[in-house]
């Protein structure tokens, strides 16, 4: 016992280190005595073995981390495919410490130190031994094993691990099992590193239907929540039909937590779509001898219609809050396509309150095609580019890059987390000039510098955000302007003027009234890197017109030769520009137009999908509109690819009658949001999604994020039809705001309620239970704040 409390202190004792305990050097296989597979694989052939904390109480992992040899980690780069994402997936091997991975160790005949562990996501058998270097002494693998014995411990009673006796640490032992059976180094295979072709073929699988009911895929579950198959919720009794939009027959699968596949429940259902009142619709999947479930036609639904393997995957909202995802598998592409014709047309009619009949063809055609799973189409076979890593080699891969402002030795308790006032921060803009990132929080402004080595440094805060008159506010939109010396504000309770604010003084030195009469919903840069420019000129939006704001113009600012007013309400929403100066405008509606320049019709109408647009961007060629909705994206070339105008961009000449550009719906899997709603119990909300960007750069990657999940995209994958095209980041928080830092698609500034980060993309993992259960990326107890800062800190000064 007094040998247990001391290791116990002396490896759990300084909470400040991620990690607890490590054992240098060793090998990791994976063994599967059962198994026509083969009998091991060696998958790292320098790896260290670690024990570290996570952003969560009481819960720890088991990290194998691969040694690259010299010279190795760049010929790795060169022959990635996976892009950054997807490197600690292929370096790093990660377990949750919980009682099921049945964590045992053994001394063979000559020393050798064997540490093993189950594999729970294979078959039957199936384990994980790490062999230790003969250096490591036997005293280190024993107090690893106490350490992993304290740390299960902790797991399930949720208290501190030095505490437990031996005996109650024995309950964690498995050393009784039968002996670990050996890893046969000689005769093992080098394990190749998952290729992007694997990770498709694995995430297609996942997709595809479980062929036996209850087959799973796993022994045993990391979390509670997990440890029992998933079962249907009761289903909700189906209104009063007024009209039948779609009934087709299908096998039904449900999603399984536990195992991660679809699992089949019945393998004969009806499935039916019907309008059940005013502009409302209604799902019912019923069987021979119950009915299954029966869900309102919704955009939460995040419909998916997969026409490879034939099905339709879609989310159900229990009246609990839970959230399930069911696979529908018809008998033949026929079938499918009317059955999407129904459910297409009760969601389009749904939102828009308007007849599906009464929408052009191509139009309805543009929809079908936008929700389909792109991953059907026949996508070009092509070989990734070499990505660089421009990451320096001392880069932290965990999110530690946080903003700083206070000493080192500053009591802890001096620092206040929130706002007594209860603002959190709730905007971010990047500069463009100036490598400084300016963060809003109520009528604050938190100043924060780019390092060279890829972190955020407190620069200054900005106190007080008050009009020349010297009333306070809190800015409802921030846009950096005119090589980032001015911040142009939006004061929600004035809506037909804007603000400008000099930054060099912190203080809001212009009120420029736009329109006696017309308001300003929105504004962005004249083109897309004006502001690296001392260019004046910038472009707004009220609910129906499009003009220029001009600061140099006396009286109101709109310059009326470049005004373009619709008689009709548009509702617009958001803009964008692009090098040229061409402009995207989004609305309400869901609908996108495009133009060459101001003053005149669009070039090129976008027919609404039913969503509002709540962002957008556009890539600097304008070949790429990236439109953000409330629960999916929709990334749109706007190259024309045939026609007389072929070649051309829908800002230039309009698309034909009979075509349109082609819509790409990126959203995520079903399963993986029934997931981050099972964990988070917030529905899905993402924030304005913006692409990397930068003077004669190319556009690589998309960012976004909703709850406590950053997602980034990689254009690549998208484009290529990859069934893996987005990697994930957890936080504790919610994130606010994010965006790229300006010239890099490789490092990340995130805005939490009380923190700023700049974090490395490298550091996002593919979305799997364990990523998106957790840990979470903790928010720091100290660092990163500016809610509370000394009087000193305050700016009337440049900084």
């Amino acid at each position: 016992m007094f040998m247990l409390r001391n290791v116990g202190k002396m490896i759990f004792g300084d909470t400040s280190k991620e990690s607890i305990i490590e054992i240098p050097q060793g090998q990791l296989y994976l063994v599967r005595p059962l198994s026509p597979k083969g009998f091991s694989e060696l998958i790292f052939k320098d790896a260290a073995a670690t024990i570290r904390r996570t952003g969560q109480e009481y819960q720890y992992q088991l990290v194998i981390q691969r040694a690259y040899e010299e010279g190795e980690e760049d010929l790795a780069e060169d022959e990635d495919e996976q892009g950054a994402g997807d490197i600690l997936d292929k370096d790093e091997k990660v377990f949750l410490l919980d009682q099921s991975l049945h964590f045992r160790s053994e001394v063979r005949e000559g020393g050798t130190k064997i540490l093993a562990w189950d594999d729970l996501s294979g078959d039957e058998g199936d384990l994980f031994e790490f062999i230790c270097d003969p250096s490591v002494a036997s005293e280190k693998v024993a107090t690893f094993e106490i350490a992993a014995l304290q740390c299960q411990y902790e797991r399930k009673f949720r208290r501190p691990g030095q505490q437990a006796t031996e005996a109650e640490l024995q309950e964690f032992s498995y050393q009784e099992e039968k002996p670990i059976p050996s890893a046969s180094p000689l005769a093992s295979p080098t394990m190749k590193s998952p290729t992007s072709g694997d990770s498709a073929a694995a995430m297609a699988e996942e997709v595809k239907y479980a062929q036996s009911k209850g087959k799973g895929k796993g022994k045993g579950k990391p979390d509670e929540i997990y440890e029992t198959p998933t079962a249907a919720p009761p289903s909700t009794p189906a209104p009063e039909s007024k009209e039948q939009l779609a009934k087709e027959t299908a096998e039904l699968h449900l999603y399984d937590f536990s195992t991660g596949t679809f699992i089949m429940q019945d393998d004969g259902v009806v499935a039916t779509v019907s309008e059940v009142g005013s502009w409302q619709y209604w799902l019912q999947i019923s069987g021979n001898d119950k009915d299954w479930m029966g869900q309102a036609v919704v955009a939460d639904i995040n419909p998916v219609f997969n026409f490879e393997y034939i099905s339709f995957i879609f989310n159900q909202f229990a009246q609990d809050g839970s959230v399930y995802s069911w696979l529908l598998r018809f008998k033949d592409q026929a079938s499918l396509e009317r059955f999407q014709q129904g459910i297409m047309q009760a969601l389009w009619e749904q939102l828009n309150e308007l007849k599906w009949t009464k929408a052009k063809e191509s139009d309805r055609d543009y929809v079908l095609e936008a929700f389909q799973d792109l991953t059907m189409e026949d996508a070009p076979d092509m070989p990734e580019e070499e990505e660089e890593e421009a990451e320096s080699e001392d880069e932290s891969q965990d999110d530690g890059q946080r903003s700083e402002h206070y000493d080192s030795d500053e009591e802890e308790e001096d620092v206040q987390l929130k706002d007594a006032d209860g603002n959190v921060n709730s905007q971010l803009a990047v500069g463009f000039k100036n490598d400084r990132s300016f963060v809003v929080r109520g009528s604050k402004i938190g100043v924060f510098k780019h390092t060279t080595n890829n972190n955020l440094e407190f620069s200054t805060n900005i106190s007080k955000v008050e009009t020349p008159k010297g009333k306070l506010f809190s800015p409802k939109k921030v846009m950096l302007h005119a090589e980032d010396r001015n911040l142009i504000l939006q004061n929600g309770d004035d809506p037909n003027s804007l603000f400008r604010m000099d930054i060099e003084t912190g203080k809001v030195v212009d009120e420029w009234k736009v329109h006696d009469d017309i308001k300003v919903e929105t504004f962005g840069p004249e083109s897309k890197f004006s502001q690296l420019t001392a260019a004046q000129p910038f472009v707004g939006a009220s609910s129906n017109a499009l003009y220029r704001i001009d600061p140099r113009v006396s009286g109101n600012k709109m310059v009326d030769a470049d005004l373009k007013q619709y008689a009709s309400k548009n509702d617009f929403s958001a803009l964008a520009t692009t090098e040229k100066g061409y402009i995207a405008v989004a609305s309400n509606k869901g609908d996108i137009r495009m133009f060459d320049r101001l003053g005149i019709n669009a070039k090129t109408h976008i027919p609404a999908l039913g969503e509002a647009i709540i962002g957008l961007d556009v890539s600097a060629d304008g070949r790429w509109v990236l439109a953000t909705c409330r629960t999916y994206l929709l990334l749109i070339d706007a190259e024309q690819k045939d026609g007389k105008n072929e070649g051309k961009l829908g800002f230039e000449k309009p698309f034909s009658k009979d075509s349109k550009p082609q819509p790409r719906r990126l959203g995520l899997q079903p399963a993986h949001v029934a997931q981050f709603q099972h964990e988070t119990k917030q529905p899905l909300s993402f924030t304005q999604a913006r692409f990397n960007t930068g003077v004669d750069s190319e556009e690589t990657s998309i960012i976004t994020s909703t709850g406590p999940f950053i997602i980034t995209w990689s254009m690549k994958k998208v484009l290529a039809g990859r069934k893996d095209p987005y990697t994930i980041k957890r936080y504790e928080e919610n994130v606010m705001a994010d965006n790229f830092r300006f010239n890099s698609d490789k490092n990340v500034i995130v805005a939490l309620p009380n923190e700023v980060n700049m974090v490395a993309k490298r550091s996002f993992q593919k979305p799997t239970r364990e990523s998106i259960a957790g840990p979470v990326t903790p928010a720091r107890k100290s660092g990163g704040r500016w809610s509370n800062l000394r009087k000193e800190d305050i700016v009337n000064s440049p900084y």
